[in-house]
């Protein structure tokens, strides 16, 4: 990391920092844009991560600096008021987590954070979930506030909304509760990990697309389209079954085989919101078979269902690209065993999963035939990665903290 005591100081002055705050990002293996709607989907955080030295303060100002210039200086007063600065502005996702706990947890103390990442930004792999549950832990830890794991993840699911982006809680929960060497099937009302550990001889890519994954503006719109689609969708085939046992996804998917609630849909759905329902549908039972995949270590069968939830994510949700298409492809063609875009689409990266004998020829193939003359360098090896599974977030002493 490049934070450090002296960086400290240069932004903020002395004392040093007296906390840690590590949240890793987080590559969904499968079960995209079912989060949402209930349903269990199956991430694993990863190596990479938002890292911030804090320093508690003694009033309720709250002051972040990022090492990379990219991202200015940002500082506010603590307020449940507190409005939301320009759309797509890294401050925001600090201040969701803060006007947030303010109202449920208040009233806060003040710190001071320098933040520093190994995530990539916009690239699929919840940078700014992560910058958000960094704001949270400083300013739980500055405040003495203390919450469960799976508590303060459902909580932080709701203050993203803060930014405008209705998601589920896959990101919070794994980003929090994940546990070192395994992926987690998320399951939704009441939230729940169930650890499963990924075999040895499993490795998992990360490809970028090197199309942004932006959270905002028309991003965010069609984002949150693609939830409304689906929350029409399933209210209609509620009503049309009329079965009060059925009323959420979950239950749909218990009670009804797919064939079933799809002939329901040609009933009273148009072609949009169908095609929307059906990849909830197939999305929902791949999870199922990918977990049982996962814990025989039936790579083939794994990798089998990345792909096909790849062309319903590209087919039925429309939130491929054509670049992510190719990387796929290329993953397929170097022998990979599975590979699919990850995260919420119009961008972002794909995850690939090969055995450790191969991975060295399906970096070389993505590599040399779709990142050549297009990153090179420290932005290759932010593009294109072997993804570690790893322990959730943590928050620790400084060094020479007590």
């Amino acid at each position: 990391m490049n934070a450090s005591g002296g960086s400290f100081r240069t932004y903020f002055g002395l004392p040093d920092p007296s906390l840690v705050v590590t949240v890793p990002g987080r590559v969904n293996l499968i079960g995209d844009h079912i989060d949402y709607a209930g349903l269990s989907v199956l991430p694993m955080a990863i190596q990479r991560c938002v890292h911030a030295e804090v320093r508690p303060r003694t009033d309720r100002t709250v002051r972040v600096a990022n090492v990379d210039p990219a991202f200015g200086p940002r500082a506010f007063e603590i307020s449940a008021g507190l409005l939301p600065g320009p759309s797509g502005d890294w401050g925001n996702y600090v201040q969701a987590a803060i006007v947030h706990l303010e109202r449920q947890h208040g009233p806060l103390s003040g710190f001071d954070a320098l933040i520093d990442s190994t995530l990539p930004v916009a690239a699929g792999l919840s940078s700014s979930s992560a910058m958000v549950i960094v704001g949270a832990l400083s300013a739980m830890a500055a405040s003495g506030i203390e919450l469960p794991p799976l508590a303060l993840a459902q909580e932080l699911a709701e203050a993203e909304r803060y930014v405008g982006t209705r998601g589920g809680g896959m990101d919070q929960a794994i980003c929090l509760g994940a546990r070192a060497g395994c992926a987690s099937r998320v399951d939704f009302d009441p939230l729940a990990l169930t650890s499963v550990a990924v075999p040895p001889r499993w490795r998992f890519l990360i490809a970028s697309s090197l199309v942004r994954a932006e959270k905002a503006g028309e991003a965010r719109a069609a984002y949150n389209a693609r939830r409304h689609d689906v929350e029409q969708a399933v209210g209609a085939i509620v009503r049309e079954l009329r079965d009060a046992q059925a009323v959420t996804p979950r239950q749909l998917v218990r009670a009804y085989s797919i064939d079933d609630l799809m002939e329901a849909s040609a009933q009273v759905l148009a072609d949009v919101p169908r095609r929307r329902l059906r990849h909830v549908l197939t999305e929902a039972a791949r999870v199922h078979r990918a977990v049982q995949a996962l814990e025989s270590g039936d790579a083939s069968v794994f990798g089998s269902l990345m792909y096909r939830s790849h062309d319903s994510l590209r087919d039925d949700f429309d939130v491929s690209c054509p670049e992510l298409d190719r990387l796929v492809e290329l993953a397929a063609t170097a022998g990979a065993d599975g590979a699919r875009l990850t995260g919420a689409g119009f961008g972002g990266s794909a995850v690939i999963l090969c055995d450790v004998d191969r991975t060295q020829d399906v970096l070389r193939t993505l590599a040399d035939r779709f990142y050549r003359g297009r990153c090179s360098g420290d932005a290759l090896d932010d593009a294109l990665f072997v993804a570690e599974p790893s322990a959730g977030a943590s928050v620790g002493w400084a060094d020479g903290g007590t």
